[in-house]
């Protein structure tokens, strides 16, 4: 035998459960056949095959910030390299560097494109002299 005792999770969070609880049930016995929800919203029949891509065939935005050099021809270094991938930058923002620093970040984001693309560009970037830290990469979606 085991006791279990104390507060619990409380009036409120149990009244909302038991109120979520009917909501659903009301809407189970309410809704039409092609219009039910099941339970936890998981659709059987709305199953479908998606074919997974290998991951350079992956199309998404990307986010790169790079650290470089500060000094003249560096970012056209950079854009001419991804010009060459056909990765199509959609913004660009650089940092000021600080007072005696001689090294700027330069952040760009992307159009959609190949994580291939992005990939190769990122390590043509990296083997500049100019290159002055690991590339940051992060996949972006685009929700709308």
């Amino acid at each position: 035998q085991t006791l279990y005792y104390g507060a619990g999770a409380g009036s409120q969070p149990t009244a909302s459960a038991v109120i979520a609880d009917l909501v659903d049930v009301a809407r189970l016995i309410t809704a039409d056949p092609g219009h039910r929800v099941p339970h936890l919203g998981f659709q059987p029949d709305r199953m479908g095959d998606t074919p997974i891509l290998p991951m350079d065939d992956v199309q998404s935005g990307y986010y790169l910030r790079l650290r470089l050099a500060d000094r003249p021809g560096v970012l056209a270094d950079v854009t001419r390299i991804l010009a060459d991938e056909e990765v199509s930058i959609d913004a660009a923002l650089q940092q000021e560097p600080g007072e005696a620093e001689d090294q700027a970040d330069f952040v760009v984001l992307t159009h959609i494109t190949t994580e291939r693309a992005v990939q190769s560009a990122i390590q043509r970037i990296s083997q500049l002299e100019s290159c002055e830290a690991p590339v940051v990469m992060l996949r972006v979606e685009r929700l709308s």
